[in-house]
């Protein structure tokens, strides 16, 4: 068994420990150097998880001046000199608000911390009043101006955003705590802000248009994340003890890695990034697992989808967004669409520079399959979907296509009568999500073109090829007749494969599966 000593950094935000410690360090530095020579109020959007408490945490230290912290790393060849500045560091990570009064008691709470070490002013009582008053009392008392890093800024609205009339309450508030930041310009040498999305349409970040918004610049595109030069340097020993565990060859496990984790873009034209979260969990535990999607649940995210009627098939890279709304989230709209991409569940797949919008899709194999397993429970409520479609693979395997048919009738039988929205629309969503489920375990091609299957499972041995009837009038031999007239199973003739055809007409009245025949 391949051996390593090396300490990882899982779980560890905080930037001193993780030196003093010792523990790996993917070296973001240079990200460092160039931001503070080229401006000072930044935004920087990214998902959960992906690094970006770290970051802060790294730019707090620098502004500490703590030098010795920083030795061999891209900085210290860069930096000259080490000033010590006052840091005002704000972190809502932990911030669950449900209405402004939790607001204002977790406000309250970061702000008596800061005026311990920089002093209060009684007759300061709005939360806006006490942090201008905390950043000049830091501006006088040290003759240095003010260092204010604020990690997760839209935490609190993210929690409540399905209900409009608080989060706009707790908007309002935000709005004049935030503002200060621009007010208080003069005594700041360095500003920045991180979070989920940009809500600029809706009146947060109308006080603070002097931010930089550095979420898309291709410069900053792997200032969170581990690009693939970075796992390699930086994580060999640990991918080949992977590798090992998983008697895998290298390049398996990386080929393997780069499926499951790999794929985040954050601007027009830039490398694929790695999710550091389950790159970190996938090295440690030394298996696969779709740990960043299993550490948060997007069930809202999921209904919001499902509500706002999006077409679940383009969602492996056909999704389009304007340019100019896919960096902001209006909580007015119902298109989750830029809430999709900000918060990791889509990213950029191309960009169409004559219309001026970006094509989304699934990053990777750990977000589709995941999303596609909430939305598979959401369309279908009281149906255990791993268990189904665990058991659909096993029948196709073992080649009873009359197992696979009866138990995909019971699985549509179950569905509540009382489900909104029983269309057709409806179904062919599910026959989607429960095929595409599938291709985790067997090669199935679920193709929605005119003039294609609907859908083709292959296995070791044999290729089954289905077509499917959801119209009331159509029929299993109409669907049959269909697979032979458009030649669907062409393409899969070629070698010593068996070919199996099925044709399925839905019975409109019960609403599940009526007929199949089997050629």
């Amino acid at each position: 068994m391949i051996a390593t000593n090396r300490k990882s950094p899982l779980g560890i935000q905080d930037f001193e420990s993780l030196r003093t410690d010792q523990c790996l360090y993917v070296d973001k530095t240079a990200y460092i150097y160039r931001l503070v020579n080229q401006g000072k109020p930044y935004f920087l959007g990214r998902p959960r998880r992906f690094g970006k408490s770290l970051f802060l945490s790294t730019l707090k230290a620098y502004f500490l001046g703590k030098k010795e912290l920083f030795e061999g790393l891209e900085i210290a060849e860069m930096e000259k000199d080490w000033t010590k500045y006052p840091v005002i560091y704000i972190d809502f990570n932990k911030a669950n608000c449900q209405d402004v009064a939790t607001l204002n008691e977790i406000l309250d709470n970061i702000l008596r911390k800061l005026e311990t070490e920089w002093g209060a002013d009684p007759n300061d009582k709005l939360p806006s009043l006490r942090f201008e008053g905390i950043i000049l009392r830091a501006y006088e008392k040290t003759k240095q101006r003010v260092v204010v890093l604020v990690d997760e800024y839209d935490k609190p609205l993210l929690g409540t955003l399905d209900d409009i009339d608080t989060n706009d309450a707790i908007r309002n508030v935000m709005k004049g705590f935030y503002g200060v930041l621009k007010s208080s310009d003069a005594c700041l040498r360095f500003v920045m802000l991180t979070g989920v999305t940009k809500f600029s349409k809706v009146s947060v970040f109308s006080d603070l248009n002097h931010l930089v918004d550095i979420s898309m610049d291709k410069q900053y595109a792997g200032i969170c994340g581990i690009s693939e030069e970075e796992l390699l340097g930086n994580f060999e020993p640990e991918l080949r003890a992977l590798a090992e565990e998983q008697e895998m060859t290298y390049e398996e496990t990386l080929a393997k890695m780069k499926k499951l984790y790999d794929g985040y873009h954050f601007a027009k034209k830039s490398t694929g990034i790695y999710n550091p979260f389950s790159v970190l969990k996938t090295l440690a535990c030394l298996d696969f697992v779709h740990y960043w999607f299993m550490s948060g649940t997007p069930t809202f995210l999921v209904k919001m989808v499902r509500k706002a009627g999006l077409d679940i098939r383009k969602f492996e890279g056909d999704i389009p967004v304007s340019a100019d709304s896919i960096s902001d989230y209006s909580v007015e709209f119902n298109d989750p669409t830029p809430l999709l991409y900000q918060t990791g569940y889509l990213t950029i797949k191309r960009y169409n520079e004559q219309i001026n919008a970006y094509v989304l899709g699934f990053p990777n194999e750990e977000v589709k399959y995941g999303f596609l397993r909430e939305l598979l429970q959401i369309y279908t409520p009281t149906n255990r979907s791993d268990f189904f479609v665990g058991l659909f693979v096993e029948e196709l395997w073992a080649g009873d296509v009359d197992g696979f048919m009866t138990r995909l009738r019971a699985f549509f039988a179950s569905i509540p009568n009382e489900l909104e929205n029983k269309t057709e629309k409806h179904y062919q969503t599910i026959f989607y999500l429960l095929f595409t489920m599938m291709g985790q375990s067997i090669q199935t091609e679920v193709h929605t073109a005119k003039g294609n299957a609907d859908a083709v499972v292959k296995t070791s041995d044999t290729v089954f090829v289905f077509e499917f009837k959801l119209d009331e009038n159509s029929t299993a031999e109409a669907a049959l007749k269909q697979i032979d007239d458009k030649s669907y199973a062409i393409p899969y003739t070629a070698g010593n494969l068996k070919i199996v055809k099925i044709g399925v007409e839905f019975n409109t009245t019960d609403r599940t599966i009526g007929r199949w025949l089997v050629n």
